[in-house]
């Protein structure tokens, strides 16, 4: 959505106080199609997904700041918060599991 709506993206930057807001959602843009591409593609899929889990995370602490909101919206942003933080041990597992598997592929060739 940001892509296709970059006014709106800038806006929501801006709102998170982040500047300058047009550099920093363009990253954020490229950085949320690049990353996918690579995971799913399974060319640095381990680089994706910590770049994934990094943003996810960081952005996290910038948005969802729910012990500064009165109840009852606390809650709602509480949730999405937590739910961001399950999503970065998702990219993080993915990661570890590239590098793991890229592991054994280097040790089973060295010992063939």
């Amino acid at each position: 959505m940001k892509a296709l709506d970059f006014s709106g993206a800038v806006a929501e930057m801006a709102h998170a106080g982040l500047a300058p807001a047009a550099p920093i959602a363009a990253a954020t843009i490229v950085l949320e199609l690049a990353a996918p591409l690579a995971i799913l593609a399974g060319r640095f899929r381990w680089l994706g997904a910590l770049a994934l889990a990094a943003f996810t995370l960081m952005a996290t602490f910038v948005v969802n700041r729910f012990w500064e909101i009165a109840p009852p919206n606390r809650m709602a942003t509480a949730n999405a918060f937590f739910e961001h933080l399950g999503l970065v041990g998702g990219f993080l597992l993915v990661a570890w599991h590239d590098i793991a598997v890229k592991g054994v592929r280097r040790r089973d060739a060295t010992q063939h």
